[in-house]
């Protein structure tokens, strides 16, 4: 009896990926894809990422070395670049213009059939706190650093219209472990919280998708308060989130939060919470 050939496995190159969220990715996926992980240095960090996959050092300032991380590739995972809501325009502007251009731009020239963008929720933390923000709504950033990300989603946006590239961003929350989520100071994240897990879930279901041109899903929690709606992540990609910052978060149960929710009959789609007292 023949045994059937082993499924090939999707080839990944992230970016970032000694970082907080691509260190935790790679280490959680490894057995899934076949993972070459860009770092912009070498150092303690992306040596514990070895054992991953394949290591490249490069600058995202460097499209050409960008370009040959891309080489082969079936998705790009791009993690990487300042991730400070304080950061200047100076300290924006490499790593998060030019780079994440270079990163598109070098993931069309290699034939890559996705980008899975990392964009923020700080693209839309414009809104005011009582506003739950759809996908559909128009990018309103509160800060430089979303107006970074903001970039990004219409770089996407272009590149899958206009040079066929399939783009997938994610506005990711407060991107914390449940650990995190439990300490005194979380409550105030917890209409903005993911948890590593779901976020993981949540860039995997990005991977595999087929059939998407462009697309801006949110990446929260199940949180009973969301800024953020995630129905179109639920709807489209299958996203099921595991995890909740309310029930988490032992501050919480001094709250009758059966008297928090938004409406009786759609109890999951709250508004943020920094509108209700003791919210930020």
């Amino acid at each position: 009896m023949n045994t059937p050939p082993e499924k090939q496995k999707r080839r990944v190159l992230v970016t970032g990926a000694a970082g907080r969220i691509g260190s935790y990715f790679v280490a959680h996926s490894h057995t899934e894809y076949a993972l070459r992980l860009l770092v912009h240095r070498e150092d303690g960090d992306s040596v514990a990422i070895a054992r991953f996959g394949e290591v490249i050092v490069a600058d995202l300032l460097d499209f050409d070395a960008v370009k040959n991380a891309c080489a082969g590739m079936d998705t790009v995972v791009h993690l990487g670049g300042n991730a400070s809501p304080s950061a200047t325009w100076p300290q924006l502007l490499d790593a998060n213009i030019t780079g994440t251009y270079n990163t598109f731009l070098a993931a069309k020239h290699a034939g890559c059939r996705r980008v899975v963008y990392a964009s923020s929720i700080h693209a839309v933390s414009g809104y005011p706190a009582d506003v739950q923000v759809k996908t559909s709504d128009p990018v309103n950033p509160g800060d430089l650093y979303g107006v970074s990300k903001c970039f990004g989603e219409a770089l996407g946006r272009y590149m899958a219209e206009k040079e066929g590239l399939s783009v997938i961003a994610l506005r990711i929350g407060a991107f914390k472990s449940r650990e995190q989520a439990r300490g005194p100071g979380a409550i105030r994240l917890l209409d903005a919280f993911v948890s590593r897990r779901d976020l993981h879930q949540l860039i995997t279901r990005c991977i595999e998708a087929e059939n998407i041109r462009f697309a801006i899903f949110h990446g929260l929690s199940d949180n009973r308060f969301k800024r953020l709606d995630i129905s179109d992540a639920r709807e489209r990609l299958g996203y099921s989130p595991v995890d909740d910052a309310a029930e988490l978060n032992p501050a919480t149960a001094q709250l009758d939060l059966r008297m928090l929710n938004h409406n009786e009959t759609d109890p999951g789609q709250n508004p943020g919470i920094r509108g209700q007292p003791g919210g930020r």
